[in-house]
């Protein structure tokens, strides 16, 4: 299989196993992981998902540029990449990118909601530079960092270190490369530890699905988190100085 799924408690880690080519995307590879985050997404038990790859160098390469010469190599079954590249996926999702990100392996890393990158990881959207168009990167990248920047990176084709983007904030942490995916797990734990409805509408303000300047729509987004029994266990919790014991309604 070129996606490996791991369940470790309420995280579930999502590997791309393919570094004998480059982790790169093809048609089985984008049903594979589509499939890992539709089930991830209806499974109650699951708060956070990690995103990585096999390997010590690549993250992802982007498209499989020889499936794309060959007919029906990148034909995708189920909800593929769209299940969360095209909509706001409902749990968090952290990158552990331990390696090259570039094209569609920038592109996945950069619609995970939190990036945690090695020292030696590089970025970047080569697309301009085979005749194509990074369509998800041209789209998503300008609103993750500035658009100077992010022109750069779209009309040069050239990559960056994990420690430029760090700087114009895309990256959360840079570590050894070693430590890439302890550290995106220490990230999910943290998450994994709090209420649940409180961390889904928590991100869904965050990423805009809600509009800052709608206060109606706020308030109604956030009504049900201050009336749910898990907003009660928590306070209950914190005065008994306690773990909370989460339901998540």
């Amino acid at each position: 299989m070129s996606v490996d799924v791991e369940r470790r408690g309420p995280i579930t880690v999502v590997t791309i196993n393919r570094p004998q080519a480059g982790n790169s995307l093809d048609g089985a590879t984008m049903t594979g992981i589509g499939y890992a985050f539709e089930e991830a997404a209806k499974d109650p038990e699951v708060r956070v998902v990690v995103l990585t790859a096999a390997g010590e160098k690549i993250f992802c390469a982007g498209m499989d540029l020889k499936a794309f010469m060959t007919p029906g190599a990148m034909e995708v079954q189920g909800p593929g990449l769209g299940v969360f590249m095209r909509q706001a996926f409902p749990k968090p999702v952290v990158a552990a990118v331990n390696g090259t990100a570039v094209g569609g392996g920038f592109e996945l890393a950069m619609f995970c909601d939190i990036i945690v990158a090695a020292e030696t990881a590089k970025f970047g959207l080569p697309e301009v530079s085979r005749g194509l168009i990074a369509a998800g990167g041209g789209t998503r990248l300008p609103t993750r960092v500035p658009l100077a920047f992010a022109l750069e990176l779209g009309l040069t084709g050239k990559p960056v270190q994990a420690s430029r983007l760090y700087e114009v904030g895309l990256v959360s942490r840079v570590v050894p490369a070693a430590e890439v995916l302890a550290a995106a797990l220490e990230i999910a734990e943290a998450i994994a530890d709090n209420g649940p409805l409180a961390v889904q509408v928590t991100k869904a303000l965050m990423v805009g699905e809600v509009p800052a300047a709608d206060w109606d729509a706020i308030g109604k987004a956030v009504a049900p988190v201050f009336a749910s029994d898990d907003a009660k266990e928590g306070a209950t919790a914190f005065a008994q100085k306690r773990k909370p014991n989460w339901v998540g309604h």
